[in-house]
């Protein structure tokens, strides 16, 4: 390998801040820090809405595994003509 091709895998080791990916406690902890101040930024919908929300979902798949279902059998019966 010569020197150029080991610099250029050194770097590709490297983030966009310029330091090595390395597992040590300090990068551990500024990790876990930055996950908690973005999950703090999340906001969550209410009761109310979440309930709705997935009311809606819930109608929604039944109506639509019910659309295909038919879709299905009848398909499957017309194919069923055709072949005999």
């Amino acid at each position: 390998m010569t020197k150029k091709k080991r610099s250029n895998a050194k770097e590709s080791a490297k983030n966009e801040s310029g330091s090595s990916f390395v597992l040590a406690p300090g990068n551990i902890r500024r990790f876990y820090h930055e996950v908690v101040v973005e999950f703090k930024k999340i906001v969550w919908p209410d009761r109310k809405v979440t309930f709705g929300l997935s009311g809606f979902v819930i109608l929604l798949t039944v109506l639509l595994s019910v659309y295909l279902g038919a879709v299905d059998l009848i398909l499957g019966k017309l194919v069923g003509l055709v072949l005999q």
